[in-house]
């Protein structure tokens, strides 16, 4: 669709990182680190321009040889990379480092910080086999850092060609893609939670004081004129949104009116969403545009949340803010969705039914999307590896379940769902049960539990697992 979703729902999948490598004043020697970082920079820019959305950002013309190696070059480094915006800060070791200087900066910039060395080559010498030292270093460092109270991620000292490497920095990149998200928050409130729904309950003045997430509530009354305005005022936009679900979901009538209500609640859902500063929607879907339109917004909602703009039903602020972390994580790879915990596989004890009306993303079938009257769509989920997580928080605690398992088969039935399989669920439910959780998750394709963990370090929030 011609609307810019992700540039404008998405920006933080952008990450401006700056990488600052560093060496000792003294020993090692410093003409040998000079030289190590001519090999090395090199190879850890090209792997880092392979990740997309990456904006490397570097203070090479401030330090003499690319080097952070006094204390007094911090001052001028700070000043530069707070202009630039950095969302993160890399601290390539070329030898031991100035632990001094790499804490300082850290400290003032408040941001990730990723720590690396690559592992000192075989020297065949009687005089000295610690060439740069690099390993020593990051000990140092690292207690520098945890005495600067900065929390940090390290990838364990390796060669330039080792996967750890690698698969470290997409990591990292991922994790801080999520502290982006989490952090100054917006989520678009859609009328009140059904009263049933006791579940859902949050506590809003508590998201904002600890975390600076922030709930944006607006009445039925604008949620429905929202609606009404783009069916009246935005033909080439409802066009646009009939035209893409006639083309990828099976519908019994190309011209039934109830596309046109679905394409103006997501129209008006979207317009709201940016006329507030809104990345996620908790919306309402029992009564309102049941009453209005005579259709759900399910479909509506998982029109949105394949563009980015993730909605989660029953009013759902924790699950919608859920959504935002398990967008982040996955940088725009895939989309989420949004499901009940259900029931038990009847035949595999490690399987349950993750399952909603009909508000998954129609990207994320297996089988033809066919689309429904009454504004829902049904289909199975592909086959493949899902990461689910939930947020949640009760008295002041604040925690992450997240827990990897696949698709696999099981029984069909309506609305929208998928079998998960995880390794051992009677662990996982016990976990749910206990809290604080609800019978709401996430999904998402694709493995992040590790990219969330580290991101949960870096938010104050606890990240739960099953040991």
């Amino acid at each position: 669709m011609s609307f810019d979703y992700a540039g404008t729902f998405c920006r933080y999948r952008t990450v401006n990182l700056a990488v600052v490598p560093t060496r000792r004043d003294t020993f090692p020697a410093p003409a040998d680190a000079v030289e190590h970082k001519k090999q090395v920079m090199p190879v850890l820019l090209d792997k880092l321009s392979r990740i997309h959305d990456v904006s490397v950002i570097t203070a090479e013309h401030l330090l003499p040889d690319g080097l952070l190696c006094d204390q007094t070059q911090v001052e001028s480094v700070y000043r530069y990379l707070r202009e630039k915006e950095v969302d993160a800060l890399f601290v390539p070791h070329m030898n031991f480092g100035y632990e001094e200087a790499v804490a300082q900066l850290a400290y003032r910039l408040g941001v990730p910080v990723l720590l690396w060395g690559p592992r000192d080559g075989e020297r065949n010498s009687d005089e000295n086999v610690r060439t740069y030292d690099t390993q020593c270093g990051m000990f140092a460092t690292s207690r520098a850092l945890l005495r600067y109270g900065v929390k940090f991620t390290y990838i364990e000292n390796c060669w330039l060609d080792d996967p750890k490497l690698d698969e470290g920095l997409d990591m990292f990149i991922r994790a801080v893609s999520v502290v982006k998200a989490f952090r100054g928050l917006r989520v678009l409130q859609i009328v009140n939670r059904p009263r049933q729904f006791l579940s859902v309950k949050i506590n809003e003045g508590e998201l904002l004081e600890k975390f600076g997430v922030e709930i944006v509530p607006v009445t039925a009354s604008e949620y429905l004129q929202a609606a009404r305005n783009a069916m009246e005022n935005n033909p080439d936009g409802i066009k646009e949104v009939v035209a893409d679900i006639v083309s990828r979901v099976k519908v019994a009538d190309p011209e039934a009116g109830w596309l046109r209500k679905t394409a103006g609640l997501f129209l008006g859902v979207r317009d709201l969403a940016v006329k507030y500063g809104c990345s996620t929607v908790a919306s309402e879907c029992w009564d309102e545009s049941w009453e209005a339109f005579d259709i759900g917004p399910c479909f509506s909602n998982a029109l949105l949340t394949e563009k980015g703009l993730p909605v989660s039903c029953e009013c759902d602020i924790n699950g919608a803010i859920t959504s935002v972390l398990m967008l982040a994580a996955a940088r725009g790879e895939t989309t989420d969705f949004f499901a009940d915990i259900t029931v038990r596989h009847p035949h595999n004890d490690n399987a349950e039914l993750l399952w909603h009306c009909g508000n998954f993303p129609v990207c994320l079938c297996g089988e033809e999307p066919e689309g429904k009257e009454d504004g829902r769509v049904y289909f199975e989920l592909k086959k493949g590896d899902i990461t689910i997580a939930r947020f949640d928080g009760d008295r002041g605690s604040y925690m992450l379940l997240c827990e990897e398992g696949k698709a696999v088969d099981g029984p069909r039935t309506h609305g929208t769902y998928v079998w998960f399989e995880h390794r051992d669920w009677p662990a996982l439910e016990r976990k749910l049960m206990f809290g604080p959780y609800i019978h709401h998750c996430v999904g998402a394709y694709g493995r992040y539990k590790k990219a969330l963990r580290e991101a949960c370090m870096y938010m104050g929030v606890t990240l739960d697992e099953v040991k």
